[in-house]
């Protein structure tokens, strides 16, 4: 089964949780061993995706800077 989730800083580590969904549908258990294959996730930036916010005044900067290097 994929899933997308957020990382959260614990100590000097990164965590990632499964969602209750998944470890029912999973039968997960706690001390059970489970493969993870890591992925980034590539965000559109068009705030269509759950969980990505709307457009922001920076993103405009941001990409007016990289279409500048393209130009040269």
């Amino acid at each position: 089964m994929e899933c997308i989730t957020k990382l959260r800083r614990v100590g000097g580590s990164l965590m990632a949780t499964i969602p209750k969904e998944v470890v029912e549908m999973e039968k997960l258990e706690e001390g059970g061993t489970i493969k993870i294959e890591v992925k980034k996730v590539k965000k559109s930036y068009l705030g269509i995706s759950k969980g990505i916010g709307p457009w922001k005044k920076e993103y405009d900067i941001e990409m007016e800077g990289d279409r500048d290097k393209a130009y040269r």
